[in-house]
């Protein structure tokens, strides 16, 4: 048999500078990504199980603050409409008190108006007196939702920030490490607030109503009596 030599040929491929600058590049790109915090994580199933359950908090954090965010709108309007409504009453209350005294002519009647100026005034102060406690009652509704509302912006922050360490830190991330709750920081810090001076911050539209209602109380005998 006759034997066939085989000759083998190596071909070398000329490699220029440019080519090996981008060979490098590529693999220290890869290199990179493989040592990544959140390629790390990927490989970790604790990590990944982690960063998943807390982004989805997070997620349900910023609906709850969506939510709250449109509630305090609503309120705010409504308090603005209660307030307008109590402007437009006593304007036409004392719109139509002028006129029935500008149609009456006779003395005696005129006398006799007179003396029961406290009938409409105790109509305008009732009337002032339960608009006033609706609007104390959204004022106090407001409040308790603007609470809560800056209660669930600082645990969101405070879970932000244990999502962006985790994604920093990758695998080396402690497992047991937990986002600080708005009530536990509010525990450890010491507050000192004098009630009633924050009740009156609150209440501020409260007491201005309150006021032009013990002003426009003596309207009634003014209009009737002079």
């Amino acid at each position: 048999m006759a034997e066939h030599k085989i000759a083998h040929h190596v071909v070398e491929i000329p490699v220029d500078e440019e080519h090996q600058q981008k060979i490098l590049s590529a693999m220290t790109t890869i290199s990179a990504i493989q040592n990544h915090p959140l390629m790390e994580i990927s490989y970790s199933p604790g990590h990944l199980l982690l960063l998943k359950l807390w982004q989805r908090e997070e997620d349900f954090f910023g609906r709850k603050i969506a939510k709250k965010e449109s509630r305090l709108d609503s309120i705010r309007s409504e308090i603005f409409q209660l307030c307008c409504f109590f402007f437009l009453f006593h304007g036409f209350f004392l719109t139509i008190l002028s006129a029935s005294v500008a149609y009456t002519n006779n003395v005696e009647d005129l006398v006799q108006v007179c003396h029961k100026w406290w009938v409409p005034s105790l109509l305008s102060v009732s009337t002032s007196l339960a608009l006033i406690f609706v609007v104390q009652v959204r004022l106090c509704r407001y409040w308790k939702v603007w609470k809560q509302l800056q209660g669930e912006r600082t645990d969101n922050r405070s879970l932000r920030r244990c999502i962006q360490e985790l994604r920093m830190k990758g695998a080396s991330f402690d497992l047991s490490k937990e986002p600080v709750n708005a009530k536990r920081m509010k525990s450890s810090s010491v507050e000192i607030k004098w009630k009633p001076m924050t009740w009156c911050s609150q209440s501020l539209t409260t007491i201005c109503l309150l006021c032009l209602t013990a002003l426009l109380f003596p309207a009634s005998r003014f209009i009737l009596c002079v």
